[in-house]
């Protein structure tokens, strides 16, 4: 029960802090919406941020398997392929594109959250296991836009499906890996 509690206080807390800004939601806000007092809020979380930092734990568990996974690994193009697919598969976990867009609408309010420096941090490092020792500058580049293709599909507007942007999105991803 008591995870069920704070995955639902997760939820609430996300969607307010997208609906609303971060700064501009407080804690009585999530309580109300959860439908308990704010000492059993309490009881899950001590602040905002404390909330923010394990939404943000979630995410950075995720890519630091995939560093994990990626070091244990010869660097081919057949790793770089299923590491594409291991992200890709990430992106489409349950709440990501609302984290994203929660991230996106509250950047000025999070720019120094020590959470999402490592988010940061474990991006920069997953980008470079895409690499083998004296890859070019292009194919480094293109490499890490590779990951960040499947992120940009996610934005693209309502004409198309879920499962349209995330195919189109992997073929332009392969296509990167392949300069």
């Amino acid at each position: 029960m008591r995870e069920d509690t704070r995955t639902r206080i997760q939820e609430i807390a996300l969607r307010l802090f997208t609906e609303q800004g971060y700064e501009a939601t407080s804690l009585r806000e999530i309580a109300e919406e959860l439908g308990v007092t704010k000492a059993a809020l309490y009881y899950h979380f001590k602040t905002k941020d404390d909330i923010v930092a394990s939404l943000v734990d979630l995410h950075v568990a995720e890519i630091e398997n995939l560093v994990e996974w990626a070091k244990t690994q010869p660097k081919t193009p057949e790793m770089r392929r299923e590491l594409l697919e291991r992200y890709a598969a990430n992106l489409r976990g349950p709440r990501h594109i609302e984290m994203a867009r929660f991230l996106e609408r509250n950047q000025t309010a999070l720019r120094e959250h020590p959470k999402l420096s490592r988010m940061r941090d474990m991006m920069i490092e997953l980008t470079k296991q895409m690499n083998e020792p004296g890859a070019t500058p292009v194919e480094r580049i293109s490499r890490s836009l590779a990951l960040f293709a499947l992120h940009a599909g996610r934005w693209m507007p309502g004409d198309l499906t879920e499962d349209e942007v995330d195919k189109a999105s992997m073929e332009v991803a392969r296509r990167l890996l392949e300069l």
